[in-house]
Parts: structure tokens; sequence; C-alpha cells
């Protein structure tokens, strides 16, 4: 998981229709009247005109039961979770989020959604179609250090429920007004039985989650966060009140 301070959009093509006016002229009679009143349409709420919070409301729907995406999500999902994503980013309320990233992104945080997927033969040989699934993802951000880092909860069965995590830590260095460059540093799974269950496929596993390259932060509030990586990656998070792990 890329360090989401741990974050580009599409834009729609524009599609024009020529219209050739009939040489010959056709009255048309009226044979009914239609009254047409505005207040008895039905209305609808764009992008463009919902508030940041409306949004918020509708991607956290639009979410449930994808399992953060990290098994994958089906085409029609993940353009209508990434185009709520591109409306918040549009709305964004702090343009330059490095220039505050201490009163921004400092502190504690929750992974609610991510592009980065596990499929296929990477997610058999890491064991998690059952023999071991997957907790949450929180990201622990100290701006004094510059560090990040990444938490990723597993559980194992047929080990009395072994839990265990995946920790990542990364130093990051501000490159410009939205973007930071991200440096792995360290990586540790615990407890030791943990481990030993991951130890084949460590590499793989690492080199999913691994953070590093440079990081855009494209929306930052008080609770929520979005940010776009040098592969591409999409990550949405939350503020989270966990702050013991």
């Amino acid at each position: 998981m890329a360090v989401a301070l741990l974050p580009n959009p599409s834009f729609a093509n524009r599609h024009h229709l020529s219209f050739k006016r009939s040489k010959q002229a056709v009255r048309i009679r009226p044979t009914h009247s239609i009254n047409v009143r505005a207040s008895s349409a039905p209305t609808t709420t764009t992008g463009e005109n919902k508030n940041a919070n409306d949004v918020k409301t509708a991607l956290y729907q639009a979410l449930e039961g994808v399992n953060r995406g990290i098994f994958g999500v089906t085409s029609a999902k993940k353009s209508e979770i990434e185009g709520l994503v591109e409306i918040l980013e549009s709305q964004n309320p702090t343009p330059e989020p490095t220039t505050q990233l201490q009163d921004k992104v400092d502190g504690y945080w929750k992974l609610v959604y991510s592009t980065i997927t596990i499929l296929g033969s990477k997610r058999t040989k890491l064991g998690l179609r059952g023999f071991i699934t997957l907790g949450d993802f929180f990201q622990i951000i100290n701006v004094p250090e510059e560090k990040a880092v990444n938490v990723v909860k597993f559980n194992a069965r047929g080990f009395n429920m072994l839990s265990g995590q995946l920790k990542i830590v990364a130093s990051y260095k501000i490159s410009s007004k939205t973007r930071v460059d991200i440096t792995l540093e360290s990586s540790s799974i615990t407890p030791d039985q943990l481990m030993g269950l991951f130890e084949k496929n460590y590499d793989l596993l690492l080199n999913i989650f691994n953070p590093e390259g440079w990081l855009e932060i494209t929306y930052v509030d008080e609770s929520f966060r979005i940010g776009r990586d040098d592969k591409g990656n999409i990550f949405v998070l939350e503020r989270s009140d966990q702050t013991e792990f």
C-alpha cells in the first residue's frame, strides 16, 4: 500500500452532433396542450452542486461490501467509486496540503478503499482464500519525524485464530505543494508464527504493499484523505480513533 499521505483524474470527451435541416418546411399542428411546471419536475443532484458531505455519504454507500477493493470490484462499481472520488478531488479544501501536513495529515488513519488488488495466483500463494483473512489497514503519519507507518492486520485460521500484522515503515520528503517522495525503510511481520506462514512469499507480499515512490495528496480535510501514487493507485482514508497497534 503506497503511503497515501498515504495520491490523476480522467476527463470525459465531448461529443458533437450535427443536424441537416430539411429543405421542405413541415407544419406541425398541436392536438393537445401540455402544461409543464418546473416545480413538478424531479430534481437531480449532479456532482457539480453536491457538497463534500453528500459525496462522502454516496462514496461510503458505494463502498459497502467491497472489502476496500483489495480483492477487486466490478468495472461498473469501480467507475462509480472513482467518479465520486474525482468529484471530491475537484472540491479539495486544501489545495496545498504539504504546507499544512501538521494540521491536516499528522495522526492516525484507516484505509477504506484502494485500487491495489490481490487477485488470482497472488491471492492463492498468500493463503488469502480462507486460511488467512485480512483485517484493517491503518496508517500513522508522524510529521515532525517525516515518517509514515502502514499496518496491515491479519488473522490465521488453524492457529486458534492467530492475529498479527505486517508493519511497513517509510520516510518521506516534500517535493511540491501537493506531493511527497517516499522511501521504504523497514518491514516486519509479527508474531513469528505469522511470519512463518508468509516467509516463502514475503517478497510478493511486500511488493504489493511497498509504498516507495511518490504520492500526490489530492484531497484532505479534517477527517478524510485521498491520494494517488506514481503507480496509478488511488487511496481513500478516514481518520481513525484507534491509536494502538
